[in-house]
């Protein structure tokens, strides 16, 4: 008997190529969204979400003189109920501001559900969502403003998001 790991089949989804480009559509769409600000926030969800952040954050400095702030929200995604979700900048510094809330995948919305916790303690002028992968099957009620793909998953599947190595990003299905 073969253990059930041997069949387990891992597509790419997309390559390096293809993020790259996605980062840079959606640094223009963010730009054109949010043109005349005096500032836009990067709120990074942990990790990935804040590495994906920083792509978003170089590409926005390349096409704009408008300042980019990046911060990092950190949360536990399996239980966010059980710790403070933490934002690194305080309330002072992004009310009244543009904030993008930014993950790698958006599954079932619990995550950036979540995220908007701390940012309940003031007044932004706008809070947006924008993740690379938006899959299609939220049970908490987060529309994404910006996307770089859109994938009707099933429940069972994974989606894998690496983008820890600058020369090979890559995002799979598992």
């Amino acid at each position: 008997m073969w253990p059930i790991h041997h069949f387990i089949q891992i597509m790419k989804i997309l390559e390096h190529r293809d993020i790259k480009q996605k980062i840079k559509r959606l640094a223009i769409q963010i730009l054109e969204n949010n043109y005349g600000e005096k500032e836009i926030v990067l709120a990074g969800i942990n990790n990935n979400g804040t590495a994906f952040a920083k792509m978003l954050e170089t590409e926005l400095k390349n096409i704009t003189d408008i300042p980019v702030v990046l911060t990092r929200i950190k949360l536990n995604p399996a239980n966010p109920v059980e710790n403070p979700v933490e934002l690194a900048l305080s309330p002072a510094e992004l009310e009244g501001k543009p904030i993008i809330i930014v993950d790698d995948v958006a599954n079932t919305g619990r995550t950036i559900f979540y995220a908007f916790r701390p940012l309940m303690d003031f007044l932004p002028k706008k809070v947006e969502v924008a993740v690379l992968v938006d899959r299609k099957h939220k049970s908490f009620p987060i529309l994404v403003d910006y996307l770089g793909i859109s994938l009707a998953t099933t429940l069972r599947e994974n989606i894998e998001v690496d983008i820890s190595d600058p020369d090979n990003y890559e995002v799979s299905l598992q």
